[in-house]
């Protein structure tokens, strides 16, 4: 496996200075671990949560939006038809949406999926607006780091604000995920780089205009976000290179060096 880095990154976390967001709706949209640890569980063995009404929501959100882009000849929990006020889907039928949203898609045709739901959860214009409000500044970096460790905690589980060296200039930019919880659950190289990585780093970079890079390790699914960092290109990406997760991936070939996903 390959463990990659594209920053400096220390692990000392850094406290978000955003008073204003500190308030109880913060805390009640945060996942909760359910190990007796409170910290992720080691690798090897699948981190427990215990997700409220507000995870739920979220997932059912998303799984909606991804729900008519999946093939429905799936089998998996997320197939079962829903009515917009059950928020039935739990984590596992969320991956599963994910999955067959792959299936039968190239790896181009994957991005372009999770582009249209971004952009179908946000007003008309949302964009444009975003680029006035958060040029791309060390300021709108640190910004969106600190918003991103309360919003996303139910996505890719416990993360914390790091600092982080961007064309120089040390800023708490970096966002330091302990244990990515859509790595853990699907087990998938290609569902990490094509349904989140790469769209997620091509959104923020392209249509909000302010740089983000993405850098998964795959060795303890760990994974550093560095806002105001330009991505490199897929081709000099080292995930491009990255073998599947053999032992855990359903969609794994053994006899491929690089992960299926990631040649399509």
């Amino acid at each position: 496996m390959v463990s990659m880095s594209l920053v400096s990154v220390k692990p000392s976390p850094l406290q978000p200075q955003l008073p204003s967001l500190r308030g109880g709706v913060i805390r009640r949209i945060r996942c909760g671990i359910a190990e007796p640890s409170g910290e992720p569980a080691p690798l090897g063995q699948k981190t427990r949560y215990k997700d409220g009404i507000f995870e739920k929501a979220f997932m059912s959100l998303f799984a909606r939006k991804m729900e008519k882009y999946a093939d429905p000849a799936g089998g998996g929990k997320g197939t079962a038809k829903k009515g917009w006020w059950d928020w039935g889907y739990d984590y596992e039928s969320f991956v599963d949406v994910s999955r067959r949203v792959m299936q039968r898609r190239s790896r181009i045709q994957q991005q372009q999926v999770v582009r249209e739901v971004l952009l179908s959860m946000l007003p008309p214009g949302a964009p444009a607006q975003f680029r006035k409000l958060f040029p791309p500044t060390k300021w709108a970096a640190e910004f969106n780091a600190a918003l991103t460790v309360p919003f996303f905690d139910w996505l890719v589980g416990p993360s914390e604000v790091v600092e982080v060296e961007v064309n120089g200039v040390k800023q708490k930019s970096g966002v330091h995920i302990k244990k990515c919880r859509y790595l853990e659950n699907s087990g998938c190289v290609g569902m990490c780089v094509n349904m989140c990585k790469i769209p997620t780093q091509d959104f923020f970079t392209n249509e909000f205009g302010l740089p983000l890079t993405m850098t998964p390790n795959f060795e303890d699914m760990s994974c550093d976000m560095v806002y105001g960092q330009a991505p490199p290109t897929f081709e000099d990406d080292p995930v491009s290179k990255q073998p599947c997760y053999e032992d855990i991936c359903s969609m794994a070939k053994s006899s491929s060096i690089v992960c299926p996903k990631l040649q399509a």
